[in-house]
Formats: C-alpha cells, structure tokens, sequence
C-alpha cells in the first residue's frame, strides 16, 4: 500500500515518539543503588602543611644522582633500560590506553558496506507463481549502512572516562614500578657497599691478630710470656678467616641480585668499591624532611594510581546508570538489491532508508539493577583501596622519618663508644707491652674495638639505605599529572 503521508509528517510521528519514550525514563528504577565508601581526608592522616623541601632528593627523578656515585647511576641505568618488569608494566599500559581508543569508537558512526550474491533454484510446487516457479535464478545486494548511537544520557561518554582513568592508573602503575626498580638496585648496591665494609674491618681484624701472634711468639721466646698467653693470641685466628668468608658469600649473592636487577646475566659486574670517607660523606649530606607533607598524596605513584581507579569506577557507576535509560540509534542505508544480477545496478533497484532505532529496558529480569550494584560495590573497593594507600604512605613515611632521626642519634653514639674504645685498646696493648698487664686485657679491649667498627659500617649502610626508603616514601620524583579528580572530591 501506498504511503501518502509527507515526509515531514512522517519525521513529526518519529519526533513525538522520540518524545513519549522519553518521558518513560522517569521510570528508570535504581533507587537505593549507591558507593557507601568515602575517600579518607589529609587531616585525617595528620598531614603537615609544610612542603618538601626543595633540596630534598625526593622531588628529582633521578634521584640516585644526588648520591654522587657513578657506579650507582651505572646500575640504576642500567636496570631502567633492561629489566623485564619495567617492559610488562608498559605492555599492560599499551594495552590499557587501547582501550580508551575501543570506548572512544562507540561515540563515532559505524559504516559498512556488504555485498551478497546468491543463486537460488525455486519451487514449481510451491506459492511463487510463474515465472518464477521451477527456475533458476540469481539475486544480489550491494548495500552501504551506517549508525550512529545518540548518547543522550552520557553512557558511552562515562565508559570513555572510565578507560582514560584505568590508563591513568596503569601509566602511575608504570611509574611506580620504575621508583621500586631504582629502589631495590640502590638499597642492593649499599648493601654491597656495606659488605665491603665489613670485609675492610675483617682483613684488617686478622691482620691485627696475625701481627698480635707474632709479638706473642717473640716474647715467649724471651722469656716474658707462656703458652697460654701465646695460645690465646691464636684462637682469634680461625674466627676472623670465618667471617671473611661468609662475608664473600654475602658479596657474591649480592653481586648476583644486582645482576639480576641490571639484566647483566651474560655479563659479570666489575664493581669497584669506593673509598670509605666518601661513602661516609654521602650518608651525611641528604635533604632532611621533619615532617609528613601535605604535598605527600600527590608525589606517591601508588596513592595516584588508587585515585584513578576510584576515578575510573564512578564512570562506571554512570554508565551503568545511564544503561537505564533509552539507547537510540540513528540508522541509514542505501544500495541496490534484484533478481538477476546483470540488473543489480540499474536504477529501478535501489533502494534506502533513514530513521531512528530506539529501545528501551523496561523489564530486563533485574539484570540492569544487578550490574549497577556490582558497580557501585567495585567502586566502594577502589574507593578503600585507595584509603588504604593513604593510610600505607603515611606510615611509609612516619617509619622512615623514625628511623632517619634514630639513625642520627646512633651514629653520634657510637663514634663516642668507637674513640672510647679505641682509646682503651691503646692503653691495654701499652700496659701489656710495659709487663703490666695480661694478653686478655688486650683481645678483650680488642674486640671492643672490632665490634664498634663493624657497628659503625652498618649503621652507615643502614644510613643510605634509610635514605633511599624515604626517597621512595617521599614519591622519588614522581608527580600526578593535572586530572580531573571529582570522583574523589564529590565523594568527601
């Protein structure tokens, strides 16, 4: 039957449709589906108003420089471009980014072209009359469609947010593994150092025992000493071989972890130790922090990359909202359909047609309801996720702070312990030099001494190794890019 409606009476019943549905979206029931989670405040986790200061290593992102090492840069630049877990990281955030790219699609027409050809033989004993009944014809279409969703209610557009956020994360993600990276190759390095160190302290011990034997056995022969004398200078000897060898031991695991984090596995390390004063120096001339920064959320990698997902899963939320209202659809398509295909293209057989697609959930078995709730609850993860990250870098941080100013007191403590003992060993070895007194006075206010050295090497590897922990604490040069953060902010 013939249509004799006018075009623009026919395009007023589609605009009065379009209309009536939409007033049913009053209807769209998510009523009581909502994130029960609020984000944790700075006050509410003690931060200071007081920046960073801006000496501290903490703000460059290059940090392991301000240590003045070579070597240390070597294997930090090393590790940075050749460590695998660096690579996966920037694997997953391709294939996040790739995804804002499929959100994105959904905001742009969709065009197609299709041709179809077939040959069909027809019934003679069914209900197409002649001519075409018993024969044997071809039919094609050659046809061009295209669609374009209308995203009147923001669906596509929170979903295209929720894959930027998700990138976000993963590029903080990519960024965190990058600090932990250059983290773990320093924090193993001083600890070679501090290795070093206490091999330094072991040879010079069994020197000093080799040359005390000695003195022993000289006076022995003179007269002065007995065996026992000469027997207790010996029995320090094999100790101080055992130390220097478990102290190898550690020097070669270590050695194989820095290998490991470098990626230097077909090539050995040619570490050289460097000389103890300027170790010393290093471990003395950082940037000091007193208190936890308000600035501190935003340099943490970690706490960014949290924020993002909390970011990431609103837009869920209001996708999955907008996933209540009418999906519309404006449809096209034009082309050439017939039977026989040498008539395909004329033009009696074109063909065509334009309108809107529109539906509309109005019972979906509570399938709408469910994801909504799956959502918000995903949102309330993100959002304790990210709590528990603030939470994590503040103790992070008040830990390091502890442990920098502890350190502090320590090493003034026992450089004090280390001249008093040095001082005590020096009048024993005299009075025993002068008869006046025994060899155990002197292995006694030896070890004194021996055990203050060693405790001054460690409390200086555990000095730099504080100091790169706080580095990492502090963010490590890590700065959140300029982002729309209102997920966090409405939710406070």
């Amino acid at each position: 039957m013939r249509n004799d409606f006018p075009i623009s009476t026919r395009w007023a019943r589609h605009a009065l449709t379009v209309v009536a549905l939409a007033s049913l979206t009053a209807c769209a029931n998510f009523s009581g589906i909502f994130s029960q989670a609020k984000p944790i405040t700075p006050q509410a986790v003690g931060l200071s108003e007081t920046p960073i200061p801006a000496n501290n290593p903490a703000l460059d992102a290059q940090w392991w420089k301000t240590f003045g090492d070579s070597q240390l840069n070597t294997l930090v630049d090393l590790a940075l471009a050749n460590n695998p877990s660096l690579r996966v990281a920037q694997a997953r955030l391709q294939r996040v980014q790739a995804g804002i790219d499929n959100a994105d699609a959904a905001n742009l027409p969709q065009v197609n072209a299709s041709l179809d050809a077939t040959q069909q033989k027809f019934t003679k004993n069914g209900m197409i009359p002649a001519p075409l009944a018993g024969s044997t014809r071809d039919s094609g279409t050659l046809q061009a469609s295209a669609s374009w969703e209308l995203d009147l209610f923001g669906k596509n557009r929170a979903a295209l947010d929720a894959a930027i956020g998700q990138s976000r994360a993963a590029a903080a993600d990519a960024q965190a593994a990058r600090m932990l990276l250059a983290s773990n190759v320093a924090r193993n390095y001083f600890q070679w150092l501090r290795i070093q160190g206490q091999l330094d302290v072991a040879q010079r011990t069994l020197a000093q025992r080799e040359q005390s034997k000695q003195l022993v056995q000289d006076r022995v022969k003179a007269g002065l000493d007995t065996q026992l004398e000469l027997q207790q200078s010996e029995s320090g000897l094999p100790d101080a071989r055992y130390q220097i060898e478990a102290l190898k031991e550690q020097d070669a695991l270590l050695r194989n972890a820095l290998t490991a984090l470098t990626s230097q596995q077909n090539q050995a390390l040619a570490l050289i130790k460097p000389a103890q004063a300027a170790i010393n120096t290093v471990a003395n001339t950082q940037g000091e922090v007193q208190s936890i920064p308000l600035d501190l959320l935003g340099r943490r990698a970690d706490v960014s990359a949290a924020r993002w997902r909390v970011e990431a899963a609103t837009r869920d939320v209001d996708s999955a909202r907008a996933q209540f209202y009418p999906n519309i659809n404006l449809t096209a398509f034009a082309g050439f359909s017939s039977i026989g295909l040498e008539r395909l293209v004329e033009s009696g057989s074109e063909q065509w047609g334009v309108g809107p697609a529109i539906r509309l959930p109005l019972f979906e078995g509570g399938r709408l309801r469910a994801n909504l709730k799956g959502k918000a609850a995903d949102l309330d993860a993100a959002i304790e996720t990210y709590n528990g990250a603030v939470i994590d870098a503040v103790r992070d941080v008040a830990d390091q702070l502890a442990s920098t100013q502890a350190l502090r007191r320590q090493q003034a403590e026992q450089q004090s312990a280390l001249r008093s003992a040095e001082a005590a060993y020096n009048i024993a070895v005299q009075r025993y030099e002068a008869g006046l007194g025994n060899y155990l006075n002197v292995l006694n206010a030896e070890t004194a001494v021996l055990a203050q050295r060693r405790l001054g090497v460690d409390l200086t590897a555990r000095s730099l190794d504080t100091q790169v922990q706080l580095i990492r604490a502090l963010g490590g040069g890590y700065t959140e890019p300029q982002a729309n953060t209102a997920a966090v902010a409405a939710a406070k």
